[in-house]
């Protein structure tokens, strides 16, 4: 397939180049000593991510640690409820951990495992990454830390008792607004200082090269899964393919299995409390190219071309940039970038939860929401939707700010 003459047939072979760019996004704006720890990381996985054993053991992994494949789910009475429009969910939720995090977790672990470094450490905003990363440190026996700002440690209060159980040290942090990006500015100044014997396991499909490379590989998986669930199902491809996107390692794990087919995508940002800088994080529909925390991509500014405050009501989407990849598809127009506000999102939290049985994460409600949307628009066809994560972290914060509704 080519679409605004690139041929898709061969994207992945050449995106990202050897230095890390998708087009001119991405690269790796980093100090040069960690500099030499990111070559360090990026030879390693270029070698074992084409090893027969380190594949056969992500697979054996994946399969009796996991519990993948992960099913698809046809939402029928929600469909029902809106019109012709039938749609599906990748029921990353029943993912071990409850979110579609571990699939990198686990390969970034066994990456550090095969480096013979002694500890792990990450950012997490909404929680699921630190869980995931907490769960692959246990599983692999690594020391852990990670680093969660102090409002994010309120919000998601159940997670971060799961990551101290797993074994995990929880790092507070306080400065600025206590969020995600102040999460990983901390990570990024503790791995600067301890890089020899630890790797930073970036929880998104962004930072420095090679990461964004990575996390899309390692949740390719979703992606594969879906596409051939769908056509078991229904015999076709759905019409279109709906994912929330923060930094974007859900949504590129389930765009990259359909980027060379005729199926239209879209991702999903928050616009939060509506579009005024400091409402919202939707940083592809209102950001402009800059760099933050070890690449280039689009990004929310302040006045003074700072990384601009952000909220969002769920806390794994709020931070002021996103992934290169996203930015670079969103610039060929492969992939359409919209948004949906905290209220749609809250009232598709409960719709999928009362006709469907089903808990959404906060994250993962902005796509349902934008499906719903989209289906009211559409006369007839498929849907198939990311749901990236279970919502058992947000139930008390939901009951505290919303209610029951």
């Amino acid at each position: 397939m080519n679409y605004n003459g690139l041929d898709f047939n061969t994207y992945f072979r050449n995106h990202p180049d050897i230095n890390g760019y998708f087009g001119k996004y991405g690269g790796c704006y980093i100090p040069d000593e960690l500099k030499k720890a990111m070559d360090e990381i990026t030879e390693a996985y270029l070698t074992i991510c084409k090893s027969s054993k380190f594949i056969g053991e992500l697979r054996r992994i994946r399969k009796e640690f996991q519990g993948r494949p992960t099913p698809v789910s046809h939402l029928e009475r929600l469909s029902n409820s809106i019109g012709n429009v039938q749609l599906y969910v990748k029921r990353e939720d029943l993912n071990h951990t409850g979110a579609h995090k571990l699939n990198h977790c686990m390969g970034e672990a066994l990456l550090a495992k095969y480096m013979g470094k002694k500890k792990i450490i990450a950012e997490t905003g909404a929680g699921q990454h630190g869980v995931a990363l907490a769960t692959a440190a246990a599983y692999f026996g690594l020391e852990c830390d990670i680093y969660m700002g102090a409002v994010d440690i309120k919000k998601q209060a159940p997670n971060v008792a799961r990551m101290k159980i797993l074994g995990a040290n929880v790092v507070e942090v306080t400065d600025g607004l206590q969020t995600l990006k102040e999460a990983v500015d901390a990570a990024f100044a503790a791995y600067s200082k301890e890089y020899k014997e630890c790797i930073y396991c970036i929880g998104s499909a962004l930072g420095p090269h090679p990461f964004p490379l990575m996390v899309r590989d390692f949740q390719s998986v979703v992606g594969i899964e879906a596409k051939e669930q769908f056509r078991e199902m229904t015999g076709e491809l759905p019409d279109a393919v709906v994912a929330c996107v923060g930094g974007g390692s859900n949504a590129m794990g389930m765009f990259a299995a359909f980027l060379n087919e005729p199926v239209d995508i879209y991702g999903v940002e928050p616009l939060g409390r509506g579009p005024k800088l400091g409402d919202h994080a939707a940083s592809l529909t209102f950001g402009t190219e800059g760099i933050m925390h070890g690449f280039n991509s689009i990004m929310l500014k302040d006045e003074n071309g700072e990384p601009a405050p952000v909220y969002s009501v769920a806390s794994g989407l709020d931070y002021p940039s996103s992934g290169p990849e996203h930015a670079y598809l969103r610039d060929l127009g492969r992939i359409k970038y919209d948004v949906v506000d905290d209220e749609e999102t809250i009232d598709a939290f409960f719709k999928l939860s009362r006709m469907e049985g089903i808990i959404p994460a906060i994250e993962s409600s902005h796509a349902v929401a934008y499906a719903m949307k989209l289906a009211k628009e559409m006369n007839r066809g498929s849907i198939l939707i990311n749901l990236s994560g279970r919502g058992d972290k947000d139930m008390d914060y939901i009951i505290e700010k919303y209610g029951i509704r």
